[in-house]
């Protein structure tokens, strides 16, 4: 699943801060079995929020990727050991 983002103009003053528009985007095929992007969803939020957001799934994925590294050092010092 991809992710379209942009800017969300806003006309609304009572909404001080920049918004962002985030869209999911699916792959699927047509009837005829053609590939069509569909918006499998729209989210719109403050953009500080989509850091936020963003910024934690990172740290998780870093730390997902360190026990993953620490697990495949285990997995090869027994292939290589004698």
């Amino acid at each position: 699943m991809s992710k379209v983002i942009a800017l969300k103009t806003t006309e609304d003053v009572a909404v001080p801060q920049k918004q962002v528009e985030i869209k999911n985007i699916t792959t699927m095929k047509d009837a005829s079995g053609n590939d069509v992007e569909v918006v499998s969803g729209v989210n719109v939020m403050p953009v500080d929020d989509a850091i936020s957001q963003c910024e934690a799934r990172k740290a998780d994925l870093e730390s997902q990727l360190s026990e993953c590294e620490a697990e495949l050092a285990e997995y090869i010092a027994i292939r290589d050991s004698e």
